[in-house]
């Protein structure tokens, strides 16, 4: 581990060293949030966690800032657990190894969790100060943020007092957020019968690998490769060409809803004598991938090889087709640019998750968009799909986007704050093709004035994530200079 507490600001690499060293995948927040409580609790601070398992720690004003608007800092305690293939690492019980590099602080095999690790320590940072002038304080640390913002939605309405809020969960530095799409789960499952097969077959495993991934929302637009699409559309064009002869045994690709499928593995059977045809097709679509994705994921690669054991059975031949096929058809990646925000992914998808094994088959697909119309509009023709395919379809975990407010009174005091004391003009204003939580605060607080910033992260959601050091030292300066000024309600 590298010496954190060598970094500026100290007390923010102090906190975020603890996250570093304490696991905290979606839905086993706990043990963090308890240690979070303890450590606030020796410090007088009033902690309140809600029946969603939300903690909520309050500060009250320095003298003579009594008068003015309470503030809500927040931030979500769970982070996207994704390693290479290859790493040994348990997520729930392992610290991220991270090392510094050239100024950045990067996990160089799994992912960082400064996504939203970095908000959180920026906030507990600011709890800790003796020395900032700041209003009415709340920090509001969310759970399962990641796995469906069930934190957030669980949030009672009437517990936050502060009526200016600061998310600090977005990965750009010098750019202040304003609204974001809102998402729905779409979850596919299915069940298929086996067929027995002909004496001769033994089995292979074909291997989608070296894809760079990234977060399903930020980086949607940037065409990286599915390895899932990828492996199905291989696997329909050996079935086109085979026919009965490459039957699919398993399938397993992704490992997370809001993330880029960055591997996938099927386990296939086929005649000892067609191995060496199908390593051939195996091989020219590897170098026709690499072609199409040169520029954008040089590292991708299909492999085909052996495997342990003879075949005895495989999926029914007819339902590997209907499966193969509603999975082909899947929508993945942009589905409309806005036509109001330029720049800006409108409606998307990510096919995330295809498990299937053992009789039973799974894939997670999640929608975003910046309409809710949009979101519930293509989540429907995905559900379409499937249903003609056989499979059961469930949409769950919906949330709405957070609409824009160009006049909001906070983002005036950002970008005066900002011009002070960076002199570099104002920071751009966005919005955002990814799932902050601002979108489901604002439909319980409607009342509340939002903005959300962050340092430059790369990679969230993938191996190799990493965070800029000095960018987050300039995180904190605006956010002590913009608590430390924040007028009285009438001003």
């Amino acid at each position: 581990m590298p010496a954190l507490d060598q970094l500026e600001p100290a007390a923010v690499w102090r906190h975020f060293s603890t996250l570093l060293n304490t696991p905290r995948p979606s839905k086993h927040e706990g043990p963090l949030r308890d240690a979070i409580r303890s450590w606030a609790e020796t410090r007088a601070l009033a902690t309140h966690v809600d029946a969603a398992g939300n903690l909520i720690i309050r500060k009250p004003a320095t003298h003579g800032m009594e008068d003015r608007p309470g503030v809500v800092l927040q931030g979500h305690l769970d982070m996207v657990c994704q390693k290479n293939h290859a790493t040994e690492h348990d997520f729930h019980r392992d610290p991220i190894r991270a090392e510094l590099q050239d100024g950045w602080l990067i996990a160089p095999n799994t992912t960082l969790g400064a996504d939203n690790g970095i908000g959180v320590a920026l906030a507990l940072a600011l709890l800790e100060s003796s020395d900032v002038p700041h209003p009415p304080l709340e920090v509001l640390l969310t759970v399962d943020e990641e796995a469906g913002m069930g934190g957030a939605l669980g949030l009672e309405p009437g517990l936050l007092q502060g009526s200016l809020m600061i998310n600090i969960d977005t990965e750009e530095w010098g750019e202040f957020y304003l609204g974001c799409a809102g998402g729905i789960d779409v979850n596919v499952s299915f069940t298929y019968a086996f067929e027995a097969l002909p004496e001769g077959f033994a089995c292979y495993e074909i291997e989608v690998g070296g894809l760079r991934g990234g977060h399903s929302g930020v980086d949607i637009h940037l065409e990286r490769g599915n390895a899932i699409k990828l492996l199905v559309r291989l696997l329909r064009g050996l079935e086109g060409r085979f026919g009965k002869d490459v039957r699919l045994v398993e399938l397993d690709g992704g490992s997370a809803r809001n993330a880029l499928a960055r591997e996938a593995r099927a386990r296939i059977a086929l005649p000892i004598a067609q191995a060496e045809r199908v390593a051939s097709r195996v091989e020219d679509f590897d170098l026709l991938v690499r072609g199409e994705l040169a520029g954008v994921d040089d590292g991708v690669s299909v492999r085909f090889g052996p495997a342990n054991g003879l075949a005895q059975q495989a999926i029914d031949a007819t339902d590997q087709q209907r499966i193969l096929a509603a999975l082909h058809a899947a929508p993945h990646g942009v589905r409309r640019m806005s036509q109001r925000v330029a720049g800006v992914v409108e409606t998307s998808n990510n096919l995330g998750v295809v498990k299937i094994a053992d009789g039973q088959g799974f894939a997670n697909l999640m929608v975003r968009s910046l309409l809710d119309s949009g979101v519930q509009a293509l989540a429907a023709e995905i559900e379409s799909l499937f249903v003609l395919a056989g499979a059961a379809v469930q949409t769950e975990g919906g949330y709405p986007g957070w609409a824009p407010n160009p006049d909001s009174d906070l983002l005036k005091l950002f970008q005066r704050v900002y011009q002070h004391e960076f002199t570099t003009g104002p920071a751009a204003v966005k919005v955002i093709h990814a799932g902050l939580e601002c979108g489901i605060l604002k439909s319980k607080y409607p009342d509340l004035d939002i903005i959300s910033f962050g340092p430059d992260i790369r990679g969230a959601h993938a191996p190799g994530e990493r965070v800029n050091i000095e960018s987050v030292a300039k995180c904190w300066k605006l956010l002590t200079a913009v608590v430390a000024n924040i007028p009285t309600a009438d001003a």
